[in-house]
């Protein structure tokens, strides 16, 4: 295996215990440094291709290496941020005891406290997304952009080399989305690695280094430039981009359409 792939992911199958395929024969590589977007329709594979990597969801045939090696090998050089829809937002939990948990032992007593360096840590996170002003306010008042920011910073607390984002601007505003890309853009130009999933194709193709278009196959891998052939086989049939409010044709009719 080539030393700088972070991750290789060689012919890998998913299928659901009801018999539907969810993915099929994924090889991929990523480099070192990456800052690659998985992008692809509602069902496709994407969300299932993160969790499948972390071995939250068994696969039935292929391989993945992280670094070399297995996932259990290289847990402290991931981070990950799933879609904070899994969240119980009324828990009753601060800002900042939502980073140190990331910092948190598997041997943790349930009355030891935190050290001065774990505090630390979790603080130096949270000023990194920019809401250390927030580190004693409970969660639930946290809007949905703040709240995104905090999964991220929970990540980093470690430190990764790898950061694993599952749509980390789905439910966020224009503004907080903005802030977010800033934010991933800055933790690349510093040497993590990023792979995330988005809904945004248009928008995540001018911030990533390159794409994978994922469609229960691997459609494309590559530089973050889309043609026509890739959005068919992507899709299914051509798409429509929405600017300032207006429905834009960026490729040709669907001959299916019938008009």
């Amino acid at each position: 295996m080539n030393e700088d792939y972070v991750i290789d992911i060689d012919n890998l199958c998913v299928t659901y215990k009801e018999g539907n395929i969810a993915l099929t024969n994924i090889t991929m590589q990523v480099l070192k440094g990456d800052y690659l977007g998985l992008i692809g329709p509602n069902g496709g594979g994407k969300s299932t291709l993160l969790k499948s990597m972390l071995n939250l969801i068994d696969h039935q045939k292929g391989s993945i290496k992280f670094f070399g090696g297995p996932l259990k090998d290289s847990l402290n050089r991931i981070g990950y941020v799933p879609q904070f829809s899994n969240f119980d937002r009324e828990f009753p939990i601060n800002v900042q005891e939502v980073v140190l948990t990331a910092t948190t032992p598997k041997k943790f007593k349930i009355f030891s406290r935190y050290s001065t360096t774990q505090i630390e840590e979790a603080n130096e996170a949270l000023r990194l997304v920019g809401i250390e002003d927030l580190a004693d306010r409970q969660i639930k008042f946290l809007s949905g952009g703040q709240f995104q920011r905090l999964l991220i910073a929970r990540a980093l607390a470690l430190k990764p080399e790898l950061l694993l984002l599952d749509e980390p601007t789905a439910s966020v505003d224009s503004g907080s989305r903005q802030l977010i890309y800033d934010l991933l853009d800055k933790i690349n130009q510093k040497g993590t690695t990023i792979v995330m999933i988005s809904h945004d194709t248009m928008a995540i193709s001018s911030k990533v280094k390159h794409i994978a278009c994922i469609s229960e196959n691997l459609i494309y891998h590559g530089n973050p430039e889309l043609n026509e052939e890739i959005v068919e086989e992507l899709y299914g049939c051509n798409i429509d981009l929405l600017g300032h409010g207006i429905p834009h044709r960026v490729l040709p009719h669907h001959p299916n359409e019938g008009f």
